[in-house]
């Protein structure tokens, strides 16, 4: 019995793509095709699998970037690493850094970036040294273990979890064998270092301050 063929990648259409809806999800997409989508619905390509990401992150989740941001951009100042945010795409390139050779595409919440030849107008092209995700009450578990995953095979050094619910922080550092170790979870009062910051303190009071 002869094999059925496998779907071939959809071919990058002249027309950019404006509804959502007119994506199928049982194909297998490329950075090209994620290009050409001009809907407003924020996505993310996972080996070449579409996710629709949380709608836009709520008042408290962006207080708390900003918090977390503006002392990793002080501490920066002067250094060679940058500081971004979402929207920020990160693209991981398995063999060829080629638009259609490249099948996961992600926006971390925040992102550290210390090898300025992965920068480029689009993004970040390769991993970045550092990685912060925060949780919200609406976020798919699912997809923060394909995060997970994807920034542990491709080399990310630092994820951090932070938990808008418990107001904690959950520390993933890249060990010598290439997996992700897990701190203890650090709580209000605590302070939190980076092995890929050295030098840099984030008391967690800071994070979580004022929210209501």
């Amino acid at each position: 019995m002869q094999k059925p063929k496998p779907k071939p990648y959809p071919i990058l259409e002249d027309e950019p793509i404006l509804q959502f809806n007119d994506i199928d999800a049982s194909l297998t997409y490329s950075y090209s095709n994620y290009l050409n989508w001009l809907f407003d619905d924020r996505v993310e390509l996972i080996k070449g699998k579409v996710f629709k990401m949380s709608p836009a992150p709520s008042r408290i989740h962006q207080k708390i970037s900003i918090n977390i941001i503006n002392p990793l951009a002080n501490y920066l100042k002067g250094k060679p690493c940058e500081v971004y945010a979402a929207p920020f795409d990160v693209r991981f390139p398995k063999e060829s850094k080629e638009d259609s050779a490249v099948f996961t595409v992600l926006q971390p919440d925040i992102c550290v970036v210390c090898d300025k030849s992965k920068l480029d107008d689009r993004g970040c092209i390769g991993a970045p040294d550092l990685v912060v995700e925060i949780l919200s009450p609406g976020n798919n578990k699912k997809e923060l273990l394909h995060k997970y995953r994807v920034y542990e095979e491709f080399g990310v050094k630092e994820y951090w979890v932070v938990s808008q619910s418990d107001q904690s922080i959950l520390i993933y550092t890249l060990n010598e064998m290439g997996r992700f170790q897990p701190s203890k979870i650090f709580t209000l009062s605590e302070t939190i270092t980076s092995s890929v910051l050295p030098g840099f303190e984030l008391a967690l009071d800071d994070v979580f301050e004022d929210l209501n």
